[in-house]
């Protein structure tokens, strides 16, 4: 293949002085996504994919297997207030989930559906929650892919709009008092009313009435006046006695909690009382039905305990272990069902990525059974009904199994399938393999290998990962990984560190001026994958954080991998702080304006680590005009930078799309994309699709 003809990057003489580093930035007009030249070199940009991209064989058939197995649609686990029930579920011929409720009665309705709010497809449901009577339901949605949230309120019997929309929501907790008049939520200041000193993502928490002005009548509850805390979360206890909130600096490791009894205090001025406040940990707090406060918390346990405690006197001192942490298991959520001879606590786990759920004692503790499990996969959060009960559900999906809600009941102690993914979808048999491998400083890593059953030699492989930010990578239907391992290649997931897969000392092992753990991580698991025999060539995929995962990787060893696949990637680690929501990482990666920690970041950051003559990997770069979590200047600049530099004809490639945004989208531009990474990374290991044939 010869070389491509790249559209021309004019590359800028700007050089930045950093604490005595030279640090150039030859590309940084590409920051500006409104200059002319900057929407010309898109466009070409664009051309040049679609010539390339297009000509690749089997996209056809790969397009019509995906949209065959995305057929199998999607269900959510069920939310109760009463015996109303609230729930998600997307059919075979449904674009996004469509929000139903089952009334009383039992007669089934849809409530939202994004289609409906906009045929283009651009609009997403953010969020949902009733109010504790099922009666209103508050709901947040985007446009274009913005994540911005307006929020809105609906009556729930008939429909209609009750209010809204409440503008800049994003990311915003509802939290209902009793009688669905009221309700605490979270809200970003206006543009031109941030105070000196704080910046533009600074929210506050307001109590808010419905039916009233949110801009004249709301009461700031809480947030004024605190330095660079950027997120809030806030929830009322199912009697409306006990409000917590919980604030957070972006996305630290850590957060201050707060508890405040409403029935001593009013909900527009309430005395709230630290539970915990500047405490390196991430702790919660729920005040259940028997009136203890029960403590979730990683604070002297990594792998996290739940303690009990008296909401009256919360402090550190009073809390007392109910569940101790697990020596390998993660504790990850909990539910009580007490209407039982003998209350019983449900906790959630996941061992080395696997998820199980066991039965304990609800006064002391003891382990006293387990909840059997579809297999091994993935269980969502266990849900309980508000007013008590002995029943709970959950949802469970595994790599060959869509989206399914179980439900346990725990007078018999049987599990039984609840509900489905709505459609018919025939599956190929996958087998897993759970592997474990050496890094580079002898730490084990865990890695999971996809394969059709009695595939031997080697053959095309993609190896995914993302160690970031404490987010686990565990077993999970997908759609490109069984369109990809049913034609023969085989799909490595690698649970480096970063992630949460062995809790919180795991993610701090590869955090700020740890993060090279992360790659050699990857890049240990990429030659294991060669050393054993899986992979004749070598494809590497990962999005957001995981983009920068796979842009370090491939400027650190470019000789390993023959594809790569980045997607919304941060990739300037130098300028990340100043685009998107950038400012509120820098717990996890660090800062650009400490000469320490710059320097952590020029150690790795991929955009200044392209150095010109260098054989680089075919590598195709995709990004999304309306993301405003990661700018996508990111993948234009490093896009230029390696085009210029490049010493291989193999193609280095941009795909831009409009009008979505980093996350949700419709079903129809999901399988777009992946025909184009899928296609992309077959043609570039030698992989044909095993569904290229003409209808």
């Amino acid at each position: 293949m010869s070389r491509p003809q790249y559209p021309s990057a004019q590359r800028q003489d700007i050089v930045d002085d950093l604490f005595g580093h030279r640090v150039p930035d030859p590309y940084r007009w590409l920051e500006n996504r409104q200059d002319e030249a900057t929407e010309k070199w898109l466009t070409e940009q664009d051309d040049l994919f679609r010539r390339t991209v297009g000509g690749f064989p089997g996209r056809d058939g790969l397009r019509r297997r995906l949209g065959e197995l995305l057929a199998a649609g999607s269900v959510g686990s069920p939310v109760w207030r009463g015996e109303r029930r609230f729930f998600t579920r997307r059919t075979a011929d449904q674009e996004h989930p469509v929000l139903y409720t089952v009334d009383t009665g039992g007669t089934e309705r849809a409530l939202l559906d994004p289609m409906e709010l906009d045929p283009a497809g651009t609009t997403t449901l953010d969020g949902w929650q009733p109010d504790k009577e099922g009666r209103r339901l508050a709901y947040r949605v985007s446009h274009g892919g913005d994540e911005e949230s307006l929020l809105y309120v609906m009556d729930v019997a008939t429909g209609d709009l009750v209010e809204g929309p409440i503008d800049r929501s994003r990311y915003s907790s509802t939290a209902w008092l009793p009688g669905g008049e009221a309700y605490y939520y979270v809200r970003r200041l206006p543009a031109g009313r941030v105070p000196e000193g704080e910046d533009q993502y600074h929210r506050r928490v307001y109590l808010h009435r419905v039916g009233t002005d949110p801009d004249t009548d709301d009461v700031l509850v809480f947030g004024e006046g605190r330095d660079k805390t950027n997120y809030y979360g806030v929830s009322v206890s199912r009697d409306g006695r006990w409000l917590t909130i919980s604030s957070s600096q972006g996305t630290a490791p850590r957060n201050d909690l707060w508890i405040a009894d409403l029935s001593a205090s009013s909900p527009e001025r309430p005395a709230l009382r630290a539970v915990q406040e500047g405490v390196d940990a991430e702790t919660g707090l729920y005040v259940g039905r028997d009136g203890r406060a029960y403590v979730f918390t990683d604070r002297d346990a990594p792998r996290s305990r739940l303690c009990v405690t008296d909401p009256a006197d919360p402090s550190f001192e009073n809390w007392r272990d109910l569940l101790p942490q697990d020596p390998e298991a993660v504790l990850s959520d909990y539910a009580i069902l007490d209407d039982l001879d003998r209350p019983v606590l449900l906790a959630g786990w996941t061992r080395h990525a696997i998820s199980e759920i066991t039965v304990h004692d609800l006064a002391t503790g003891e382990r006293i059974g387990e909840v059997p499990m579809p297999g091994l996969g993935s269980a969502g959060g266990i849900i309980e009904r508000p007013e008590g009960g002995h029943e709970a559900w959950f949802g469970y999906t595994d790599n060959v199994t869509p989206s399914s809600v179980m439900r346990y009941d725990a007078r018999t102690g049987e599990v039984t399938l609840w509900a489905s993914a709505p459609g018919t979808v025939s599956v190929p048999e996958i087998e897993a393999r759970q592997l474990t491998y050496e890094s580079y400083d002898g730490t084990e890593v865990r890695m999971l290998v996809l394969a059709l059953p009695g595939a031997s030699g080697p053959r095309p492989t993609i190896l995914y990962g993302y160690g970031g930010f404490n987010v686990p990578l565990t077993p999970g239907y997908s759609a490109g990984i069984l369109a990809w391992v049913e034609s023969g290649g085989v799909y490595a997931i690698a649970n480096l560190r970063g992630g949460s897969e062995e809790g919180e000392e795991w993610h701090r092992a590869g955090m700020r001026d740890k993060k090279q753990n992360v790659f050699d991580d990857f890049h240990a698991a990429a030659e294991k994958l060669r050393a054993d025999g899986w992979a004749s060539r070598l494809a590497i995929s990962g999005g957001s954080n995981g983009g920068l995962l796979v842009g370090a990787a491939l400027t650190q060893r470019p000789d390993l991998y023959d594809a790569v696949v980045c997607s919304a990637p941060l990739l300037d680690m130098v300028r990340y702080e100043k685009f998107g929501l950038g400012e509120t990482w820098n717990d996890e990666y660090g800062t650009a304006s400490d000469p320490a920690e710059l320097e952590w970041l020029l150690a790795y950051s991929p955009y200044h680590h392209v150095r010109e003559g260098v054989a680089y990997p075919a590598t195709l770069f995709t990004i999304f005009d309306s993301d405003t979590r990661v700018d996508p200047m990111h993948a234009r600049k490093m896009c230029a930078a390696l085009q210029h530099a490049t010493a291989a004809d193999a193609p280095i490639l941009l795909r831009n799309e409009a009008e979505v945004g980093h996350d949700a989208r419709s079903v129809s531009r999901s399988i777009g994309l992946m025909v184009d990474t899928l296609s992309f990374m077959a043609a570039r290991t030698g992989l044909v699709p095993s569904v290229t044939s003409e209808p």
